[in-house]
């Protein structure tokens, strides 16, 4: 069996489908940020989102895509979910190169500088109550399912997976990051918006790859 590439075209998909995941799950984010936060991530994520597919079919590479996307979505997404998610993408596609089509393991090297990336600007690591307890685990899973064999499905399906699990794991944890560690202990018990807003990013990988 070929190796399946991710293509331009594809990730392009990705962007959409997660956009849509946004929306749809707008209410809910909003929901989770108004027990720990400022009660406005669905609302600025969804925004941010929809701005980013004014743009998705303008571009001719990877980099230029993603980096487009990041920072759009600095640019319109308010409080700190901008500038990380932005960094996120932005590093991203400084790693891909002008390319239109990116390996399975490239592609994972890509999510890494883009993680190293966001930890960096947020100052923030796992067990923070943040994204990052949802992005860390999955790329492990996604490094670890390719190194054991697994193809790029089965390798985002685990990612998606374990992003899924660290985003439930944030419930039981005090935030020190963000506006949620204002809450100090009564920031325990709601599960991380942020961390469930990451989760979208596999679950859309995961929709438009069909795993």
């Amino acid at each position: 069996m070929s190796e399946q590439l991710l293509t331009l075209d594809l990730l392009a998909d990705w962007l959409r489908r997660y956009a849509a995941i946004v929306d749809e799950h707008k209410t809910y984010l909003t929901e989770l940020d108004s027990a720990i936060g400022d009660a406005d991530h669905g609302a600025n994520m969804a925004r941010g989102t929809a701005a980013v597919l004014t743009h998705v079919d303008d571009a001719t590479t990877i980099d230029a895509l993603l980096k487009k996307a990041g920072m759009t979505l600095v640019s319109t997404v308010g409080g700190t979910s901008g500038p990380l998610y932005g960094t996120l993408l932005m590093k991203m596609g400084m790693a891909t190169g002008s390319v239109v089509e990116l390996s399975a393991e490239d592609f994972g090297k890509a999510l890494r500088a883009g993680l190293e990336g966001l930890v960096a600007r947020g100052k923030t690591e796992l067990g923070d109550k943040t994204m990052v307890d949802a992005l860390a685990p999955a790329l492990d899973a996604y490094d670890a399912a390719l190194a054991d064999g697994s193809d790029l499905h089965d390798a985002v399906a685990a990612a998606a997976q374990a992003a899924a699990a660290g985003r439930d794991a944030t419930t039981p944890m005090v935030a020190k990051k963000g506006r949620a560690s204002y809450l100090g202990e009564r920031s325990a018990g709601h599960q991380d918006p942020g961390a469930t807003s990451s989760t979208y990013l596999f679950d859309a990988l995961a929709d438009v790859i069909g795993a």
